[in-house]
């Protein structure tokens, strides 16, 4: 185990619901996704951390989210995009094929972040390591809403996140009362439904 994946672990713990990943699960991404996240797909497969709260996804399963949520935006033309992992709560982490991680978007408001496209050829290697390193527990969590809803509903499998019903865009309140646990895929091809996809205004 490398030492990014090392820090990694110390931040979010070890995994929970692990999937084993097939080499002809791998092959399909060489070239499209960065080889550092393959190798880590190879050793420690796909898996929640943090007790669930972050996850490291099958892009496959999640084509039709991304077909959902970017059709008709500027991002169906600047790149190619794959759903690398995602939040017990919907926070999607997409990975462009030229651009790295420079898309993601929080379902539950259908809200984007756009980082900056690098402004030469990537280190896609470097990058992912840097992406995953930055990331933190509390950034995934939603108004410290993950041990309240783990303690209700559950631990999430890894088809499942904490979603609000009724969904936050149709009035919801941001409640533990107002969370159930829902299939993934299904329940994030629906938020895309709900409103136009915009950019956060910081």
């Amino acid at each position: 185990m490398d030492r990014v994946f090392a820090r990694f672990l110390e931040k979010f713990g070890n995994p929970v619901d692990r999937q084993d990943v097939p080499v002809s699960s791998i092959e399909p991404y060489r070239g499209k996704l960065p080889d550092q996240l393959l190798g880590y797909w190879a050793e420690h497969g796909w898996c929640g951390y943090g007790n669930g709260i972050f996850w490291l996804v099958n892009p496959q399963e999640y084509e039709g989210v991304v077909a959902s949520w970017l059709e008709g935006t500027i991002f169906e033309k600047r790149d190619i995009y794959h759903i690398i992992a995602r939040s017990a709560f919907g926070d999607l982490y997409f990975w462009g094929e030229t651009t790295g991680c420079a898309l993601n978007i929080t379902s539950i408001f259908s809200r984007c972040v756009i980082n900056d496209p690098p402004t030469m050829p990537l280190d896609m290697d470097k990058a992912f390591q840097n992406f995953l390193i930055s990331r933190k527990v509390s950034s995934n969590d939603f108004e410290d809403l993950f041990e309240p809803a783990r303690k209700k509903l559950g631990t999430l499998r890894h088809d499942e996140m904490y979603g609000f019903v009724p969904a936050l865009m149709l009035g919801g309140s941001e409640t533990v009362d107002n969370l159930e646990k829902v299939k993934a895929v299904e329940h994030l091809m629906i938020l895309s439904q709900l409103a136009e996809l915009e950019p956060y205004n910081f």
